[in-house]
């Protein structure tokens, strides 16, 4: 069975050929139509290329075991590539934007469209499904990287959609301004893609908390687990890429030896790497006669 990581890592490595082969698609499409919309969809896939070869070499770091200067490891490295990739994005957009200005000041419509439009709706499909691919692993290992690469290829893949659309109306209408329109406004839902992923990017580098869902599965975890135990208080948790930090203050009975105290912890540290594989968690286990908050459980069931 391949390994989460090796896994991950393969997938931003093919992200390079494809889309390396999905811009020589869509450059041909430009090159046999001169329609300023598929060159406008060719040169964002240029930041495609980019962002993939980005994406690879920051993942196979973020992979790095701690070391001594990054003693809780490189796992944030992924969220920095995906801001950088956001930015991408962003400047993917602008070129568009001057390319389409360039189609309003002298519109015409495209040569040999049918071919054109065959050529990019193959290369569409190839991001197309490329990009569910990434997204989908890229959320459930944990690599931001990964998912934003994804997201800036489904993002490729709504400009083409709303090229296709756009050198439709403007063939059936004969009115060539049709095609720099729509590219301008696909430009505006790629700056808005950007957006999202770089501001996703920057809640991880600035330690955002747990998925809800997933931190209530955690508490769940270590209530469950912590029979023998007074109470948790003082719960914190975060995500950093595929890795997860939890720290937390465990109340237990003066009288308790150490043996049994740790046995508690490793009960719990079990039941939440059962959840979040790799998480790291940090125990403060604390007697009840110098704990300030009483007997008070914040954790649902714990103690009992």
């Amino acid at each position: 069975m391949v390994r989460e990581s090796n896994l991950v890592e393969r997938l931003a490595f093919w992200s390079i050929p494809i889309s390396v082969a999905v811009i020589g698609l869509k450059m041909l499409a430009w090159w046999v139509t001169g329609s300023v919309a598929l060159l406008s969809d060719g040169l964002e896939s240029i930041v495609n290329v980019a962002t993939a070869i980005i994406a690879y070499f920051v993942i196979r770091y973020a992979q790095r075991p701690a070391d001594h200067d990054h003693q809780f490891g490189h796992h944030k490295a992924e969220y920095i590539a995906a801001v950088v990739e956001g930015m991408l994005i962003v400047v993917a957009a602008m070129l568009i934007i001057n390319e389409a200005w360039q189609g309003l000041v002298s519109p015409k419509l495209p040569d040999a469209p049918v071919i054109g439009l065959g050529i990019n709706a193959f290369a569409s499909i190839v991001n197309l499904v490329w990009a569910r691919q990434l997204i989908v692993a890229g959320k459930k290992h944990r690599s931001p990287a990964l998912e934003a690469d994804g997201r800036h290829i489904m993002s490729d893949v709504v400009t083409s959609a709303g090229v296709f659309v756009g050198l439709i109306l403007a063939i059936a209408t004969g009115n060539p301004i049709l095609d720099p329109v729509l590219a301008i406004l696909v430009a505006v839902n790629i700056i808005w893609q950007g957006y999202r992923v770089i501001s996703h990017s920057l809640g991880g580098l600035m330690d955002r908390a747990l998925e809800p869902a997933e931190e209530a599965a955690v508490r769940e975890a270590i209530a469950t687990h912590s029979v023998g135990a007074l109470g948790v208080h003082d719960f914190k948790a975060r995500r950093a890429g595929t890795a997860a930090f939890i720290d937390f203050h465990l109340v237990v009975p003066s009288e308790m030896s150490v043996e049994d105290a740790h046995a508690i912890c490793d009960r719990m540290e079990e039941a939440v790497k059962a959840i979040i594989p790799g998480a790291t968690l940090g125990i403060h286990v604390e007697p009840d006669s110098e704990n300030p908050h009483g007997r008070k459980i914040d954790v649902e069931g714990a103690g009992k």
